[in-house]
Formats: structure tokens, C-alpha cells, sequence
């Protein structure tokens, strides 16, 4: 049976199980909150995130069944540690948690996939000689990335669209990469997860308006599911992502959160403190709309995708300065759109 299959099935579910999520937090009165960092108005329901990890997990199962496998235990862990944050987001979306608490949460999932494999091993540079054994500070790298990452995925989950369509460019770069190393499992995954995010956003999309948000439970579940993708090794047993063309595919949330966190130390406030100075907040004090901002962030995500996929068809300099530019270019829009914000805030004082 054909294994593409399970995409559908994946798209069914979460198409469908979104449908009656919409029914029922609608049946309840579960809205997301109207608060001031929020850019949203009117009474929006929350926890699509459910028909996400709904779709993806079902696609999992039927993608077993048609290949004729059987889940593995790292499959399991990834399930499991999914289900940890996914959990855990959603019962913060009813009831908000402490930061401390989803922190202990987040780690426990971490700890859940990296003792099952999950683990960057080995660092190589685009078109650099050979890749470096990493040892022990491999575990410590794989840590960090799976808690930076999943914050920062949820961080920029702040407009219609944004999060999700970020994440499905993410996924198909991480899928085409897989493809480029043979590895036709995590190939799957990523589609898998990708077409599951797909259904989310038919509700999602600002056309005119959202009819749902993914809440905590999705923007959690989409930030631990895009750390490990990554680090799914092949069956040669390396790591199907270097860490550097990972960094760069998810520049985007994990640029955004190191300002963050730059922007709260140096104002001497907690870093989970929310504000409104995120990527599509100054955006937004540019002057563009939030689907203007969402436009520019889709177009952006997906200029990096490609150069990404560049640098890891080729090789040499080629490699390197593909990669190089993904870098060079994050750095720089960041930057301009920064400094533009803090002019538009100089001009707002002086008034």
C-alpha cells in the first residue's frame, strides 16, 4: 500500500478533529484572552493545537501499518515527549501555569528523547573538511537546542498564521533534506507533520480571520516536534540535520527569542515576562497590518529555505557561502527592523 497514505490520513484528522475542537471550546466559552500584548480582537476560540498532534499522530500509525513496521522505542520517546509539552500547553491554556512548572515539563521531554537517541553527535561546516566529534557536549548542545527551540516556536505564535506557516516551510526543508540523505522514515515524518499542520491552518489563516488558534498545546507540541525532527538519525546512524542548517531553517523563532531575551536582561525583567516587541509586533510599528507582516515573515522563512536547501545540495565554498548568507541576511533583516523600531519609539517621545 502506498505509504503517502498516511499524509492524507493526517490531513483528515486534523481537518476534522479541528472541526468539532471549534465546536466544543465554542460550546464552553474557551477563547484566547483578549490581553494588551495580544493583537487579535473578538472572541477566538483556542486548543487547535489538539487537532495538530491529532492528525500527526494518526498519520504516524498508518504510516506503520502501510510500511509494515512496528513503532521502535525511539518513536515512542517521541510520542511521548510530545505528548509531555502538548499536555502540559494545553492544560496552561485552561488554567495557566507557572513558567517554572512548563520548564520542569519541557526538560523532562528533552531528557525523555535524548536518552533515547535523540542527540547531535557530530558538528561539520558547510564545505569544511571533516565533521567534529562533539563527545559529551553533544548531550549539553541537544539539550539547549530542544528548550530553546521549543520556547522560541511558542514566542512567536503571536499573530494569525504566523507559527504555523513558519513551521510547515520548516518541515518540507527538513524533508527535502532528509530525502537528499535517503532517509525515506524521517522524510515521512516531516511530511506527516507538515500536511497535519496544513489542516490547522484552513482554520488559521487570516482569510478574513482566524476561526481558531493552535493556543500553548500547539505552538509547545510544533517547537519539541521541530527540535528532534533534526536529530532523527539515518540508518547509518548519524544525525539527518547538522546543527548549523537546522539553526538556520528555524532562524526565524530562535533569532527572535535571542532578542528577547537580550531585550529583558538589559531592561532587568524576567524572560517570561511577555511585551509586545517581537519580530511581527515591530512589524506591525513599521506600519504593516498583521497579514502585511505575516506576508513578509512567509516570504522570508521561505528565502531561507531555499538557500538552505542550496547549501546542502552542493558542496564546497558553494555550500559555504549559501549557508553563510542565510546568516548574513537573518542578521540584517533583524537588525534593520530593530533599529527602525527604536527610531519609530525616539519619534513617539518626542511628541
Amino acid at each position: 500500500m502506498n505509504p503517502w497514505i498516511a499524509a492524507v490520513a493526517a490531513l483528515i484528522v486534523s481537518l476534522v478533529s479541528i472541526f468539532f475542537v471549534l465546536m466544543f471550546t465554542r460550546r464552553f466559552g474557551l477563547f484566547d484572552p483578549v490581553e494588551a500584548r495580544k493583537v487579535h480582537t473578538g472572541n477566538v476560540p483556542r486548543l487547535g493545537g489538539i487537532g495538530i498532534i491529532l492528525g500527526f499522530v494518526a498519520g504516524l500509525v498508518v504510516y506503520t501499518l502501510v510500511s509494515g513496521g512496528s513503532f521502535d522505542f525511539r518513536v515512542w520517546a517521541l510520542i511521548l515527549g510530545s505528548a509531555l509539552v502538548f499536555v502540559m500547553g494545553v492544560w496552561d491554556d485552561l488554567k495557566p501555569w507557572r513558567a517554572r512548572v512548563k520548564l520542569l515539563v519541557q526538560v523532562a521531554a528533552a531528557l525523555t528523547v535524548i536518552a533515547a537517541g535523540y542527540v547531535f553527535k557530530t558538528l561539520r561546516i558547510a564545505g569544511l573538511g571533516t565533521p567534529v566529534e562533539l563527545g559529551w557536549f553533544g548531550y549539553v548542545l541537544t539539550f539547549c537546542w530542544i528548550i530553546g527551540v521549543t520556547n522560541a516556536v511558542n514566542l512567536i505564535d503571536g499573530i494569525d498564521g504566523l507559527a504555523g506557516t513558519v513551521s510547515v516551510l520548516a518541515a518540507l526543508t527538513f524533508a527535502y533534506i532528509f530525502r537528499l540523505g535517503g532517509n525515506g522514515d524521517a522524510l515521512m515524518i516531516c511530511l506527516i507533520l507538515a500536511v497535519s499542520i496544513s489542516g490547522f491552518l484552513a482554520y488559521n489563516l487570516p482569510l478574513p480571520r482566524a476561526k481558531i488558534f493552535m493556543g500553548d498545546g500547539g505552538s509547545q507540541f510544533l517547537g519539541f516536534i521541530l527540535a528532534v525532527l533534526p536529530l532523527i538519525p539515518g540508518r547509518d546512524g548519524r544525525v539527518g540535520v547538522n546543527v548549523l542548517f537546522a539553526a538556520a531553517v528555524l532562524m526565524i523563532p530562535i533569532f527572535d527569542t535571542i532578542a528577547a531575551l537580550w531585550r529583558r536582561t538589559r531592561e532587568g525583567r524576567s524572560f517570561f515576562e511577555p511585551d509586545k516587541f517581537h519580530l511581527h509586533h515591530k512589524l506591525m510599528m513599521l506600519g504593516f497590518s498583521s497579514r502585511q507582516s505575516l506576508f513578509i515573515l512567509f516570504l522570508f522563512q521561505a528565502l531561507i529555505s531555499v538557500l538552505v536547501l542550496i547549501a546542502s545540495r552542493t558542496r564546497g565554498l558553494t555550500a559555504l557561502a549559501s549557508l553563510a548568507s542565510v546568516y548574513l541576511l537573518g542578521t540584517l533583516f533583524f537588525t534593520v527592523v530593530h533599529v527602525r523600531k527604536e527610531e519609530i519609539l525616539e519619534k513617539s517621545k518626542l511628541l
